[in-house]
């Protein structure tokens, strides 16, 4: 081939957005990639470097550039950043054989959408680049949480992820523990992802939100005819997670008998459907996460002790988000891209007396608390920046201000943000009793356009106060 590798259809026949980029200074592995990639039916053109990329990008115009990390002349931390700035909408994934999270991480920091480590499964390939392309014109901005990424800048978080990292390669069973909100399942399915089932299917069953009755059924599966209302045979998720992993969420809410079937199905890896004659051989990985100690619901009786060691052979807790005070910035402009984009709205900065009041907070909730103050944050905040107001942090228990959270009008015209803003200064108002001073220092504007909003919303003011 020559030095500008190429395959698959003319490309000026294509639009722009059928078009692939693949940069590896390794001649087979650029071919193998670039003949998936055909496969798929994408124009691909292939570059031995980053700075042949560099060229390239500008008068081919690619959709996706899929990089090596390791290149002479340009890396590819180093082609994410200059094709960022060049042509921002071109959406970047990171191949590297040195396999590390902090690179990873950094990666997706400069902005690329995904990363794959070395080796990988040409099935896995070609997910990541169905997956981007599912996502259309949104994968050029931040991506939702997902599978295959979790944020973090973090030191012992960082950690944490390479731990789990080399114990996914094993089949050993995996206890995640943690308080509710910290991402519990969002690191089972990374686990998953970074293991040899990572192409076959991972199963989630959450134990607290069934009742055990249709628990065991919705486990195990049953035969038709086995308890009223079986009019048919029910395959249970063991049987669907074959080959894969099943996570079973929140296992400690599982009751004892249940414990006891669950513990059979560990050892002997056969499901014995309800109402059935034979057992079911399986073939599959457990992940069991939980927000209380086990090992106290042993002690207390509620909880087996035999399948608490069947669980706990690799035991990994996940520390809540006030343990993780570097995550918070990153998290939380994470979640206000991605509502703002699920809302159509403009994409908000966020003030640095917000992003103080977030970080001095101590997250009950952790991340799931974190995301949905950002996301009423989006909401009341419209066009502007994020301010302290916006958020409607929570106290003991109670939203900050003595009034329900409003609800948020659907956008109808100008007049839906507006009224948004009138609520919330309104409400800081009550909550500072009427001091504007306080109220404009809350809300990150002056007095005079505090005295100028209030005469706008209802011709009155407040008698002001230091």
């Amino acid at each position: 081939m020559s030095e500008h590798d190429t395959a698959g259809p003319a490309r000026d026949v294509l639009a722009p957005a059928e078009r692939i980029l693949i940069v590896d200074d390794d001649p087979s592995m650029r071919t193998a990639l670039m003949e998936s990639v055909r496969r798929l039916g994408y124009d691909v053109q292939g570059a031995i470097d980053g700075a042949d990329a560099v060229e390239q990008v500008s008068r081919y115009k690619p959709w996706l550039v899929v990089t090596d990390l390791k290149m002479p002349r340009l890396g590819g931390l180093d082609l994410i950043k200059e094709i960022k700035h060049r042509s921002p909408r071109t959406l970047m994934v990171l191949m590297t054989a040195y396999g590390t999270v902090e690179t990873a991480v950094e990666a997706m920091k400069y902005g690329a959408s995904d990363y794959i480590l070395k080796p990988f499964s040409t099935d896995l390939f070609e997910r990541v680049i169905a997956n981007l392309k599912a996502r259309g014109t949104d994968a050029s901005a931040p991506s939702p949480i997902d599978q295959r990424s979790i944020l973090t800048q973090d030191p012992g978080m960082v950690r944490l992820l390479s731990t789990a990292e080399g114990v996914a390669a094993s089949q050993a069973t995996i206890l995640i523990n943690g308080e509710s909100g910290t991402g519990k399942e969002l690191l089972a399915r990374f686990i998953h992802s970074r293991s040899p089932r990572a192409h076959r299917p991972f199963i989630a069953v959450n134990c607290a939100a069934l009742p055990d009755g249709l628990l065991e059924s919705e486990l195990f599966g049953h035969e038709r005819g086995a308890f009223t209302g079986a009019i048919m045979k029910k395959i249970g998720k063991f049987e669907m997670a074959h080959t894969g992993t099943l996570l079973l969420d929140e296992i400690s809410e599982m009751n004892m008998g249940l414990q006891a079937k669950l513990l059979r199905v560990i050892q002997e890896r056969e499901v014995d459907r309800v109402g059935g004659r034979e057992p079911v051989s399986v073939n599959i990985r457990v992940i069991a996460t939980t927000n209380r100690s086990l090992y106290h619901e042993v002690e207390q009786g509620r909880f087996r002790e035999d399948l608490y060691y069947r669980l706990n052979v690799f035991p990994i807790t996940v520390p809540p988000l006030r343990e993780r005070p570097a995550d918070i910035p990153l998290l939380a402009r994470h979640f206000v891209a991605v509502s703002a984009a699920r809302n159509s709205f403009p994409l908000p900065a966020v003030s640095e007396e917000a992003y103080a009041m977030l970080q001095d907070r101590r997250w009950k909730g952790n991340v799931r608390e974190l995301e949905n103050v950002m996301e009423r944050a989006v909401l009341l905040a419209g066009d502007a920046a994020i301010l302290p107001g916006h958020l409607l942090l929570e106290s003991g228990g109670q939203p900050v201000s003595p009034a329900p959270v409003p609800s948020i009008p659907q956008p109808s015209g100008n007049g839906s943000l507006w009224e948004m803003e009138r609520e919330l200064i309104f409400q800081t108002l009550t909550r500072v009793r009427e001091n504007r001073t306080h109220a404009a220092k809350e809300l990150g504007i002056s007095i005079r356009t505090l005295r100028n909003k209030l005469r706008e919303y209802r011709g009155t003011s407040c008698q002001d106060s230091a």
